[in-house]
């Protein structure tokens, strides 16, 4: 371990990362179970990206932004997962500050991403069933593209700030993080410095990366059910809210978990039950974001047959012909 003496205290350089080590026999059947779910997210959300982009039916807005969200849930998990499992076969669970300080960064950025996505999603919804003669005009391919290349901006731009005013306090001990990846939170309580600059833009941030994207997506839905309420017959009312019902799941998933997360009071008790909580925005949204949004989706469906029919009609054409000894 690099540690610089900066007067009688010794500067930490390296973290210790707890995870879910308190069971060490329980470590064969954790590392089966999240390597299995690291393997079916990055397979359902590439399969998502690959219908998107090979299947011609899935050009429009939605199945866009879709391809962003799937594009995003795996570098997500790629930033905690193999980490986890890594540890979890070393028992050592150990990480430098700046890996550290990387992993917070990239994950910070895509949680801000995903945010700003979903409220593009719900405003996709919002003007698909209130506004569905405008929809084609609205929902261009230009507008489509700068609110990805915004949502892709934000998120890395603030948690940059963050991470440099991370980056400029002082460890001098304990260095061990209760958790399994490294969290804005337990890294300022590891800090020897005065946290408070990082306290007001953390708020500060917040706002426009949280609070902000959270009222647009509630707007939207407010006036999507206002509108769905309106629709006289049953079967139009079902219709409208099948094409969002996906969606809403995936935002009630992903707001509520981090509501349970970061709205609890910070007890020794529910310190634990944080983590637990804390898998499901982190490790388990990624997962099943896919199988919800293809589960009931007839489009998506038809789109992989699709694509497994040219996939199948190609393997036959390119295998070598068979032939056949005749004895005479």
């Amino acid at each position: 371990m690099g540690n610089t003496e900066e007067g009688n205290q010794t500067a930490i350089r390296e973290f210790i990362l707890l995870g879910f080590g308190n069971r060490p026999e329980l470590q064969p059947f954790l590392f089966s179970f999240f390597l299995m779910i690291y393997i079916l997210t990055l397979t359902g959300n590439c399969l998502i990206i690959l219908l998107v982009v090979a299947d011609q039916h899935l050009h429009t807005p939605m199945y866009f932004f879709l391809a962003n969200l799937s594009c995003l849930e795996t570098c997500s998990s790629s930033v905690i997962l193999p980490k986890m499992l890594a540890d979890m076969i070393s028992q050592k669970r150990t990480i430098s500050l700046n890996g550290c300080l990387t992993q917070f960064y990239f994950f910070g950025s895509f949680v801000a991403i995903e945010t700003y996505i979903l409220a593009v999603m719900s405003y996709d919804r919002y003007v698909a069933i209130c506004r569905p003669l405008l929809y084609a005009s609205i929902m261009n391919g230009k507008l489509c593209c700068q609110l990805m290349a915004g949502t892709w901006t934000n998120g890395p731009f603030f948690n940059g700030i963050l991470v440099g005013l991370l980056a400029q306090l002082y460890f001098c001990g304990p260095n061990v993080i209760n958790h399994y990846f490294c969290e804005l939170g337990p890294i300022e309580k590891l800090s020897c410095s005065d946290t408070s600059r990082i306290e007001i833009f953390t708020l500060f941030s917040a706002f426009f990366i949280t609070v902000t994207p959270f009222l647009l997506t509630l707007i939207s839905y407010i006036y999507i059910i206002s509108t769905i309420l309106k629709i006289p017959s049953a079967i139009g009312r079902q219709k409208a809210f099948l094409t969002c019902s996906s969606h809403l799941i995936v935002v009630c998933t992903f707001y509520g978990s981090i509501i349970i997360v970061y709205m609890l009071p910070e007890t020794p008790t529910l310190r634990d039950l944080n983590k637990v909580f804390s898998l499901f925005y982190t490790i388990l949204n990624p997962l099943i974001n896919p199988l919800i949004y293809s589960l009931r989706n007839k489009e998506v469906h038809k789109a992989l047959k699709t694509v497994c029919g040219r996939l199948t009609v190609h393997a036959t054409l390119c295998s070598p012909p068979s032939f056949k000894l005749i004895s005479h």
